[in-house]
């Protein structure tokens, strides 16, 4: 493994769709009691779920720190390899590394900055040093050279491709005063081009209300295949949400993708609001320096903040009556994978969801040098 001085583009390489094929899929292990309520255990619970789930369709390795080893190696299944590793928590779609390959099959990590989603302007938790080293970690346990964007930060979760050039996000993340302000807009997307190997960016607006990642792409949206995504409704004109969404949608129902491709767009009902209660407020450690868990505060629940594997789809249920409906628009958009729904108000309360938990790591294939 070493740390390469060109870029992506330079070098031949794209990030794939995540519909593509994987490699396996890497995950960190909940701990922090000042994010995850009661010790964090209805957190490992829940995270055990999608790691069985997700290992039915392909390898999953769960990322743990030391003092938390045996106890999440006697949790997991077997079929789960566990790796001791320093974290400052457990959200890996925004920590770990962004994989790119090439035409021959190899495949390399992008290392971005990351500042817990706002450093000391709107950040949700200090200090975050251990979670800016994850990303090498990963590539240092999977043997992939990798690519460092010093000075830029960026978490996996603002970002969405199709695999054949077009890249989806929020001006409302990218463009916040707590990313990347000496930055303008045109240069942040050519930072996006050399590091993806992307040809256009589709910036959507605002994410999902509330959402305290300042609005991160994953959760209000995500790439089906190339010229169909999946966009987060409600029909409620007095939720907030529905201003957000709708304004998404006039702007995607005008766009094109790199290939010139008018965009189909598919409606995912989101569930009803869901408010943090005073149990579950009062079971987090308040700590000074990170964002507080207080009853009454509304979570960005979406249920477009899935995960695709190989051949299935791990989705998030919240008790709600869309939950049915949720299964049967997965079901209509990927007909040839299986659903597995998954009760996810523990991780919900985290901050995020199945697809903030997960990484995918494309498939590669083998250069026979260890660069692959």
């Amino acid at each position: 493994m070493k740390k390469l001085s060109s870029t992506p583009k330079k070098d031949g390489f794209r990030m794939p769709g995540e519909f593509e094929a994987h490699e396996g899929c890497w995950m960190l292990w909940p701990e922090r009691t000042d994010n995850w309520r009661l010790g964090a255990k209805p957190a490992q619970a829940a995270f055990v779920k999608v790691a069985e789930a997700i290992a039915e369709f392909e390898p999953v390795t769960m990322g743990v720190s030391a003092r938390q080893y045996d106890n999440a190696v006697n949790h997991l299944p077997d079929c789960v390899r566990v790796v001791e590793m320093s974290n400052d928590d457990s959200w890996v779609r925004d920590t770990g590394a962004t994989f790119v390959t090439n035409d021959d099959g190899v495949v390399r990590g992008v290392d971005w900055e990351f500042n817990a989603w706002g450093g000391l302007v709107d950040g949700l938790y200090f200090p975050w040093d251990q979670d800016d080293r994850v990303a090498q970690k990963i590539c240092g346990v999977e043997r992939k050279d990798f690519y460092k964007a010093d000075g830029f930060v960026l978490e996996g979760g603002s970002i969405h491709v199709d695999g054949e050039g077009t890249l989806y996000t929020t001006e409302e993340c990218l463009l916040s005063e707590s990313r990347n302000p000496h930055l303008s807009k045109q240069e942040i997307e050519e930072k996006l081009g050399e590091y993806l190997g992307i040809e256009k960016v589709i910036w959507l607006k605002r994410g999902i209300y509330n959402d305290e990642t300042n609005g991160h792409v994953d959760n209000i949206m995500c790439v089906v295949k190339p010229g169909t995504i999946m966009l987060a409704w409600t029909e409620d004109k007095n939720d907030p949400q529905y201003e957000i969404s709708m304004e998404n949608l006039k702007l995607l129902e005008n766009e094109t993708d790199a290939k010139g491709r008018k965009l189909e767009i598919i409606k995912m009902m989101l569930p009803k609001p869901i408010l943090i209660s005073k149990d579950e407020s009062g079971g987090v450690d308040m700590v000074d320096g990170t964002l507080p868990r207080d009853e009454g505060d509304r979570l960005a629940a979406s249920y477009i903040n899935f995960y695709i594997a190989n051949g299935g789809i791990v989705y998030p249920l919240f008790n709600d009556p869309n939950d049915t409906l949720a299964e049967e628009t997965l079901r209509r958009a990927f007909p040839d994978r299986k659903l597995i729904g998954i009760e996810a108000r523990e991780i919900l309360l985290g901050g995020g969801n199945i697809h903030c938990i997960t990484q995918q790591q494309p498939a590669s294939k083998l250069s026979g040098d260890g660069t692959n």
